[in-house]
């Protein structure tokens, strides 16, 4: 499926949720592809094989499968890439909008890596080693020029929304017994835009900060209604 809306060219098959923008914007994403903060033209979310035992690599480095993947498509620019092995029906977004302010929340979700924070780590190693399964993904897309401050601050909304859900859903870690809050792998993206208003904060007490965390919870929900 293909579609346009304000924040550029929206794509969603069974291998993969794409949006390409009309012209490079910042986007601060804790993404394992081009993360951090940059100047991007598309952002994907990938299903990749799973790999739950271990035992059906080896698996290229995950550059190299961006790199070709964007190369096959013919998606010229710089890509920020997040992985998931869950499936791409779980694909749910959300739209708020007022005062002339919009924001979207894409998400794809799966929750068998459901983790509470603090959990005891399966790794000794610092670094994340394979693809684990069960991995929830936002994109926060907003018309509205977001600054730095503001992106970090909506990933800190985007988080406790998240973990509020998997509070709601009575999602348990396996590793503690607790209520979980995340997966291992999540990831996030937050995209700033080019139209005014700036926004410079966007917590708790702010009307952006209501929406963006009504909408995440509405995504996540609606995402999570039938996933294992």
């Amino acid at each position: 499926m293909r579609r346009r809306s304000v924040h550029g060219i929206i794509e969603h098959t069974s291998e993969f949720v794409h949006i390409e923008f009309p012209n490079p914007l910042r986007v601060l994403s804790s993404a394992p592809y081009n993360g951090g903060m940059i100047n991007a033209d598309h952002l994907l979310i990938l299903k990749v094989r799973d790999n739950f035992d271990g035992t059906k690599g080896p698996f290229e480095p995950l550059t190299v499968t961006f790199k070709n993947y964007c190369h096959q498509r013919k998606w010229p620019g710089v890509c920020v890439g997040m992985m998931t092995s869950a499936q791409m029906t779980s694909f749910r977004k959300a739209r708020r909008s007022a005062r002339g302010v919009e924001i979207s929340v894409l998400v794809t979700a799966g929750i068998s890596n459901a983790r509470r924070a603090g959990d005891q780590a399966e790794s000794l190693a610092f670094d994340l080693v394979g693809i684990k399964p069960g991995t929830i993904n936002f994109i926060i897309l907003t018309n509205a020029i977001l600054t730095e401050a503001a992106q970090v601050e909506a990933v800190m909304v985007v988080t406790e929304a998240k973990t509020g859900v998997l509070q709601d859903l009575s999602v348990i870690s396996p590793v503690s017994g607790k209520t979980a809050t995340g997966t291992g792998t999540d990831a996030v993206a937050v995209v700033s835009g080019s139209a005014s208003p700036e926004i410079r904060y966007c917590g708790k007490h702010t009307l952006f900060g209501e929406l963006l965390a009504s909408a995440t919870m509405d995504a996540l929900s609606s995402s999570l209604e039938n996933v294992a």
